[in-house]
């Protein structure tokens, strides 16, 4: 496959990448219907989607929920604290870069190849106050001083699969420590029927958090198709009126489940520890074709 080495370049000029990094083979794929725009595959499955013009623009369906958390916890232009773990493409911490200008943000990537994939290919805004380190996303959040971060976005994939020390209380007493009073946790999840990993997430959340969150396809939550869906977590009353809005106005309307609909939804589900911890589950092979 064509490499090029400079990924600013126009519509005409740009080729698709392909190098391997620590989880596989990486391929940066030009949007043929925006300029300067990419989609960064691992073996195969879609990570991210950057448009470098602008990076307001959300592509994906769970990135632009993400995005719905975000504006609706945190007002737009006033500058957050941010961490984000799991880089990808670095999508959610240039939004929030161009939507919150003088946001101070930390990205979590383990994989150290990749990083430098997109560094190269994808660079950051130079006035972008965003600190990208190569380390596990536990390790490294645990550097994070506590009470730093107003908003944790965690969004970590192996193989396609949640690593499992990334779905237990302990994880998320990690989490909390980080967090300011207020602060707002986020977490991409991705499961399908008997959507037992879910209910589980939902359930270790509950554990550790007095206001939760879920904004999911209706098919995802009736368990009708392997999807993702997005854990919102915070100590203070989350502003739910505001995401079941927009996230209904979505050009992929999701539904946002809270309170005691939540809490049934997760069917008797215990909390999970580091103990009994395990990957989220594999999707299958249709859902990346």
């Amino acid at each position: 496959m064509g490499k090029s080495r400079n990924a600013r370049r126009g519509r005409a000029a740009a080729e698709a990448v392909a190098e391997n990094v620590d989880g596989g083979l990486a391929e940066l794929i030009p949007d043929r219907e925006r300029s300067r725009a990419w989609t960064l595959l691992i073996d195969g499955a879609p990570q991210s989607h950057v448009d470098l013009d602008d990076p307001a623009y959300l592509s994906f369906e769970y990135q632009r929920r993400l995005g719905h958390v975000i504006d609706s916890a945190v007002p737009p232009g006033k500058p957050v604290q941010a961490v984000h773990l799991g880089g990808g493409a670095f999508t959610l911490a240039r939004y929030v870069a161009a939507t919150r200008p003088r946001s101070t943000q930390q990205v979590v990537e383990k994989d150290a190849a990749l990083v430098q994939l997109v560094r190269r290919e994808l660079p950051l805004d130079s006035g972008a106050r965003i600190r990208v380190r190569s380390a596990d996303a536990r390790a490294g959040l645990a550097k994070v001083p506590d009470g730093w971060a107003q908003l944790v976005v965690a969004d970590v994939f192996s193989g396609a699969r949640t690593p499992a020390h990334l779905t237990s209380t302990e994880f998320l007493d990690e989490v909390r420590r980080a967090l300011a009073p207020g602060g707002v946790y986020a977490a991409n999840l991705a499961d399908g029927p008997p959507l037992a990993h879910l209910r589980g997430q939902i359930a270790t959340a509950a554990d550790r958090f007095p206001e939760l969150a879920l904004v999911a396809d209706p098919a995802v939550l009736r368990g009708k198709r392997f999807g993702n869906a997005v854990l919102v977590a915070s100590d203070h009353p989350l502003p739910v009126a505001e995401l079941t809005r927009r996230a209904a106005s979505d050009p992929h309307p999701a539904r946002v489940e809270h309170g005691r609909a939540l809490t049934d939804f997760t069917g008797g589900a215990v909390p999970v520890t580091d103990a009994a911890a395990v990957a989220s589950p594999a999707p299958p092979p249709s859902v990346f074709k």
